[in-house]
């Protein structure tokens, strides 16, 4: 597996006459996100810095790129291209980590990059939507929403992978008849939170689980947390279900379930009811599991993206610049998790940023 060699099929925007070869402007721009760079001057100084170790993988027979060069690739290069690029990479960086093939439970949600927008527009900056594998905590695909429509996006960002064997859990922005027929065509099933605006299924759903709520042959599952301050009690069960015949109905909807959560905090208890739509009817325990570990993708990638990579701050907004420099955040945060030290990200980090043999053990993971 070859970074240069995966990313040398990404078509290069610019002219015959560009005298840096794309891929060592993004090697560099990778190794300088993996230190803490943020923009493209920041990529520059990390360059001049550490370019005696940048040519051990990279030529840079002219020498390291300005930073209106870097600017002007990363806004002109194709986004779709990077992404698959991006793809490719992570399929060959995962079957050297044995983490080739999706598997397990597969997360779907987006996120707002909060001042990466054009001028005039701070009130619909543009949204990437992830595709999160829970239980490796890698990013494996991502799409940039066209005009904040985040439910087209995660249809394009699903029908890039092979979802066989996989559980796509998504909240209730994706309950409809597109997103579930997407992902059973991949050969995945789905566990979705069901939207209220759908008064049909809404109504249905509800009637068959407050009959089955109030039978005695229901069998419910409860778990009990107390940490943080805070009590939490979580009951779920799950039962068949069909749902009437109509051209919005969900694909292949086989069961329902409801969750509903206490949780308490000083003296003061709150009271959540949720309802899932499920393709494969699960115990009840399992769906528990389930829809908790549905979170990681706010825990181990918005926040990690937020927090470590500061990705919140960054203002690049021109053209495509947002979209190429959100999936290079997700492939160094990729990196960072697939690099063996038991210590957390932010030391990694921090490591590669002080010490040039950290810096070279990360790269050489890559490599």
């Amino acid at each position: 597996m070859d970074f240069v060699e995966v990313f040398a099929e990404i078509p290069d925007p610019r002219d015959f006459t560009s005298q840096y070869p794309l891929t060592e402007i993004l090697f560099i721009a990778l190794a300088a996100v993996l230190c803490g760079a943020g923009n493209c001057t920041e990529m520059v100084l990390f360059a001049k810095a550490r370019v005696d170790l940048l040519r051990q993988f990279i030529p840079l027979e002219r020498g390291v790129p300005s930073h209106d060069t870097f600017s002007r690739v990363l806004r002109t290069l194709d986004p779709h291209a990077f992404n698959a690029a991006f793809m490719r990479f992570m399929a060959a960086f995962g079957e050297q980590a044995r983490l080739d093939q999706p598997c397990g439970q597969v997360a779907v949600d987006g996120k707002s990059l909060k001042r990466a927008y054009e001028k005039g527009c701070a009130h619909i900056p543009p949204m990437m939507v992830s595709v999160f594998a829970c239980d490796t905590f890698m990013s494996l695909a991502q799409t940039m929403a066209d005009k904040g429509n985040e439910a087209d996006a995660a249809i394009a960002a699903l029908e890039l992978l092979s979802l066989k064997g996989c559980t796509v859990t998504a909240d209730a922005l994706h309950c409809h008849r597109r997103m579930t027929k997407a992902v059973r065509d991949g050969g995945g099933d789905y566990v979705i939170s069901i939207k209220g605006n759908q008064s049909k299924l809404v109504a249905e759903a509800n009637a068959a689980l407050d009959a089955a709520a109030a039978h005695r042959s229901t069998r419910f599952h409860q778990t009990e947390d107390q940490a943080h301050g805070r009590h939490e009690v979580r009951r779920a069960f799950v039962i068949p279900f069909f749902q009437t015949p109509s051209k919005n109905a969900l694909v292949d909807l086989v069961a329902v379930a409801r969750v509903e959560r206490w949780r308490t905090i000083g003296d003061k208890t709150t009271h959540q009811v949720r309802c899932y739509a499920l393709s494969r009817k699960m115990p009840a325990e399992e769906l528990l599991k389930t829809v908790r570990r549905h979170w990681s993708i706010e825990n181990q990638l918005h926040w990690q993206l937020d927090v470590l990579l500061a990705e919140d701050m960054a203002r690049n907004r021109k053209q495509n610049g947002p979209a190429i420099l959100a999936i290079l955040r997700r492939l160094a945060l990729n990196v960072l998790r697939a690099e063996p030290q038991k210590i957390t990200l932010n030391h990694k980090r921090l490591m590669a940023r002080w010490n040039d043999q950290e810096l070279l053990r990360l790269i050489t993971h890559v490599q």
